[in-house]
């Protein structure tokens, strides 16, 4: 792991908050930020607010264009078993690439791909080709990849001491770039559809691109490798395991499956990942199939597959998208950074489920849409501030191949593989057994009570783990 820009450790003491520049004052605000450490972190903030906005510009415009197919909310849930299916071939094939080029030269090549994918989409919009559960599946695809990308890099600048501090402010610019992109879209996609979108998405990637640049030839030049003591290189070196010992060269060794199925630890991780996602699924398909229902009572079924359904809707979870991430922004700025300080990581795994446990018992008795949104919207805002900051920090204390191939692995494939979980129990709960939006929510507390055991798991080998390392 490597140090700050600055070249100095978190060991800065009196006199290095004596001389704090005024960034690091100001970001204090939210956490505690030391000497020279503001720059990189308003840096990788910025990277990931223009990212968590081209995502959520295509979350969005994704939601209309794959609820007004024929059948559309359950199609939605079977696409996860596509796109599951696909990161067993993307994952490996994404750490042969790391294992060959240097991390500037994967993330470029991770980018610039989607970016050519987003152009292609709207040709073929252009051109008359339908593209909704395709451009669902490749979503489902892309914000798992990218977003975990990012989040690895991060984990490659700081050390686990700066991570739990610092990846308070990064988190800000994910739950701000959230709001920009699901607000501004959820306004505009009423008056120009949802295609232009596309094209947006993929300026900001490409922006985002910009600035890992700048990050990394930062980091290069502030040398931080060299801070390291010369005979914490040389241990390093001699490692059979050892990460790559600069920014430049591969991450090499066992590709990102392999890492996940032969440590415990990781492993442990992977299926949180997979159950929080089929907690979460499951909550989505009640919400999408309650939003179509109300559509089609007021404007019948022969309304839904044409462009008014496709307004409408995706005006309701822009706005919807909004309300999750005002308030996972105000807990991303003034609660993550504390809970984690004072109470730590165990404890920050298991604020989610707790609220989840009780929002979807409630739910069962009161399966009203007005009610499902509120649940979801408190779940969601834990997401994506207090679950999300702190999942990621779950690698901060891991080599460096597990940082960027098995956090890959378990944020593509083992999220996805729990939407195919809840495409399942869809299936059979639509099909077989008759279930209605409460039965659905009765699953998903026996779901949560095994997710809280996990929490418990995790935090205590993360607290082992994070003080040898």
């Amino acid at each position: 792991m490597t140090t700050t820009a600055t070249g100095k450790g978190s060991d800065t003491g009196t006199a290095g908050d004596a001389r704090k520049g005024l960034l690091d004052r100001v970001l204090g605000i939210f956490t505690e930020v030391h000497e020279g450490e503001g720059l990189t972190a308003i840096l990788l903030m910025l990277n990931i607010f223009l990212l968590l906005g081209a995502y959520y510009m295509l979350k969005v415009i994704r939601e209309p264009l794959i609820l007004t197919v024929p059948g559309g909310a359950e199609v939605k849930s079977y696409a996860a078993a596509a796109i599951a299916g696909m990161f067993i071939i993307l994952v490996p094939l994404y750490s042969a690439l790391a294992s060959r080029v240097s991390r500037v030269k994967l993330i470029n090549s991770v980018t610039l791909f989607f970016a050519a994918c987003l152009i292609a989409f709207f040709v073929l919009n252009r051109a008359g080709v339908p593209i909704g559960v395709a451009f669902f599946i490749w979503v489902g695809i892309f914000n798992l990849m990218v977003i975990a990308q990012l989040w690895a890099f991060a984990n490659d600048v700081y050390t686990v001491e700066q991570g739990k501090r610092l990846f308070a402010i990064v988190g800000i610019g994910a739950s701000l770039g959230a709001i920009a992109g699901s607000f501004s879209t959820g306004q505009l996609v009423k008056l120009y559809g949802p295609y232009p979108f596309m094209l947006g998405a993929c300026a900001l990637l490409l922006l985002c691109m910009v600035l890992t640049n700048v990050v990394n030839a930062r980091e290069k030049r502030a040398g931080a490798e060299k801070a390291r003591p010369p005979e914490n290189r040389a241990a390093e070196a001699a490692a059979p395991d050892s990460p790559a010992a600069t920014a430049d060269d591969p991450v090499r060794g066992r590709s990102g499956f392999a890492l996940v199925l032969r440590d415990p630890y990781l492993l442990l991780i992977g299926l949180l990942m997979l159950l929080v996602n089929f907690v979460n699924t499951n909550g989505e398909y009640i919400l999408g199939k309650l939003v179509l229902g109300a559509y089609t009572a007021a404007h019948g079924a022969a309304a839904v597959a044409g462009l008014g359904a496709k307004k409408v809707i995706g005006e309701f979870y822009g706005n919807f998208q909004t309300m999750v991430n005002v308030l996972s922004a105000l807990i991303q700025a003034f609660v993550v950074s504390r809970v984690l300080k004072y109470f730590g990581v165990r404890v920050a795994l298991m604020l989610m489920p707790v609220v989840s446990l009780i929002g979807y018992s409630s739910m069962a008795f009161v399966p009203l849409l007005s009610f499902i949104r509120g649940v979801k919207l408190a779940e969601n805002s834990l997401d994506y501030s207090v679950q999300n900051t702190t999942r990621n920090t779950l690698y901060l204390p891991t080599s460096r191949e597990a940082k960027y191939k098995a956090k890959q692995a378990n944020d593509t494939f083992f999220v996805r593989f729990g939407d195919v979980l809840s495409a399942g129990l869809v299936f059979a709960g639509t099909t077989w057994l008759g279930f209605a939006p409460r039965q659905f929510a009765l699953v998903n507390v026996g779901l949560i009570l095994v997710w809280l055991v996990l929490a418990v798991a995790i935090g205590r080998s993360f607290k082992r783990l994070a003080a040898t390392t």
